[in-house]
């Protein structure tokens, strides 16, 4: 019986200081936001810390870091997906800024 305390109390402190780092992390990108980077410099920090904060919950509230290597096959390839279509977002922008430049 104390063997399942302990592995309760265990798993609750990772989830104690996984909560705490998202804390830590969400005051991070306050505080960041009011340092004058430029407005790509604040956005660059605030989506680093965001994939961080996003990566912390997938892998202990989710789980995912007990999983197998194929989860982490296709989470690469929807990650390489996503980042397809922000760089078709973002061709798609710029053409619109050239139209109105002409």
């Amino acid at each position: 019986m104390s063997g399942d305390l302990e592995s309760i109390q265990k798993h609750a402190r990772k989830c104690i200081t996984v909560f705490v780092a998202l804390l830590v992390l969400t005051v991070i990108t306050v505080a960041v936001s009011y340092i004058p980077l430029g407005t790509r410099g604040n956005i660059t920090v605030a989506l680093a810390i965001a994939i961080l904060k996003a990566s912390l919950v997938a892998l202990f509230f989710m789980h995912l870091i007990a999983e197998e290597k194929t989860i982490y096959r296709f989470l690469v390839f929807a990650g390489t997906f996503l980042l397809g279509l922000f760089f078709l977002i973002g061709w798609s922008y710029g053409d619109q800024i050239v139209a109105l430049l002409r």
